[in-house]
């Protein structure tokens, strides 16, 4: 008998095998034998997982320091996890975005559903922002590094190591130019008529949501001719696809200057800067004392941040969507448009929907639900992890 290639992950006897070969991609601590041998796997290696009967389900990536213990990489356990194999995997998930956009500017890897788990990367021209958010994918960098810059026209790879998911990992925050030369400046980027700049190196997340873009272009639908209230801006938006489309005019909010800086930037470069305006400040505060002056937009815009992260965030983070779709309500004219968002995989669509409606009824108004938005479609959603459905659009007419 020899010995095999990888350390052993094994279910406990209760533990549900079906899930996994039905496609679940997470194995969670309290699923699995973890006596001395495999709680002595290195994070970030990878491991064989087996059944109860020793049958084998794949390879995952191992971290026994997290509560998602083990992440599906591969089913047939004779596959390497080499250059070759990343490269297979980003050839798949380029083809999508190459048939869905004409440019190449969009989300290339939605972690798990493209078959990364915990990996995001997005594309800016010759320069992808790299976040890899669990522990395989930060000692598998070289090889996923190597695999990307065989991909046609890609140049630079920066590794972006903010975000919440990484210290959940045990994984250190430093950002780091993995190959290439990082961009001096910010990098436009033409969506939806407009032209928004991202910056690579310092901006939130990648520099850019590249996630609400059709949203963006039903909402710069419903604002031609409007004047329009974009709150929670950060580089500009909603407001910056409303008047690239013929809004009269814009006002954008944020509590960074920093992104309001950009967004006047980008309203500049899209020739709209004559009708664009910046207010920094929180957007609680900003709402009421909008309300307190007696304003009135014609489309009003909140996209937040993440509310509620995680279920224990939930109540306090329904409430909030709750108090923003009623400060925000009142602020849009008889007859106008609200459009109220949230990245909260923790609050689904029924929970936020009601929030949404009950902060509307409290301001005393009346609503029509027109749409609900989702991410766009180099969002791919992983039907067995709800929590890569995590953004939601509601557009109520008042």
């Amino acid at each position: 008998m020899t010995t095999p290639p990888y350390p052993v992950l094994r279910l406990k006897p209760k533990a549900d095998a079906r899930k996994i070969r039905h496609g679940a991609p997470w194995v969670f601590d309290n699923e699995l034998v973890l006596d001395r041998r495999s709680k002595n796997i290195p994070a970030g290696a990878i491991a064989l997982l087996e059944d109860n009967d020793h049958a084998p389900l794949g390879l995952v990536g191992v971290n026994t320091g997290s509560r998602i213990t083990g992440r599906m990489l591969e089913r047939d356990a004779n596959i390497p996890i080499d250059t070759a194999w990343f490269q297979a995997r980003l050839t798949r998930a380029l083809a999508l975005r190459e048939r869905l956009y004409d440019a190449p500017f969009y989300r290339l890897v939605h972690a798990e559903s493209d078959g990364l788990p915990g990996v995001v990367i997005d594309r800016f021209g010759d320069t992808v922002v790299l976040q890899p958010n669990a522990a395989w994918a930060e000692v598998k960098l070289p090889e996923l590094t190597e695999a990307l810059l065989s991909l046609e026209g890609v140049t630079t790879v920066l590794k972006n190591a903010g975000g919440r998911a990484r210290g959940l990992e045990g994984l250190d925050d430093v950002n780091a130019v993995l190959a290439g030369k990082a961009p001096d400046a910010p990098l436009p980027v033409v969506m939806n008529g407009a032209t928004y700049m991202a910056d690579l190196t310092g901006g939130q997340k990648t520099g850019l949501f590249y996630d609400q873009r059709d949203n963006h272009a039903f909402a710069a639908k419903l604002a031609q001719g409007a004047d329009v209230l974009d709150v929670f801006s950060h580089v500009g938006g909603f407001a910056l696809a409303a008047l690239a489309n013929g809004a009269a005019s814009a006002l954008a909010v944020d509590g960074s200057a920093a992104a309001l800086e950009l967004a006047a930037a980008g309203a500049k470069a899209s020739g709209t800067g004559d009708k664009f305006e910046t207010l920094t400040g929180d957007a609680f505060d900003t709402l009421a004392s909008l309300g307190a002056e007696g304003r009135k937009f014609d489309v009003v815009v909140c996209d937040p941040p993440a509310f509620a992260p995680n279920k224990k965030a939930l109540d306090a983070g329904l409430r909030a969507y709750e108090r923003i779709a009623r400060l925000a309500a009142g602020l849009v004219k008889d007859g106008g448009y609200l459009v109220v968002c949230s990245c909260s995989h923790a609050a689904d669509l029924a929970k936020f929907r009601a929030a949404s409606s009950r902060g509307i009824g409290r301001a005393g108004r009346q609503s029509q639900l027109l749409r609900t938005g989702f991410a766009g479609p180099d969002h791919p959603l992983m039907p067995q992890l709800a929590e890569s459905g995590y953004l939601k659009a509601l557009y109520y007419r008042l």
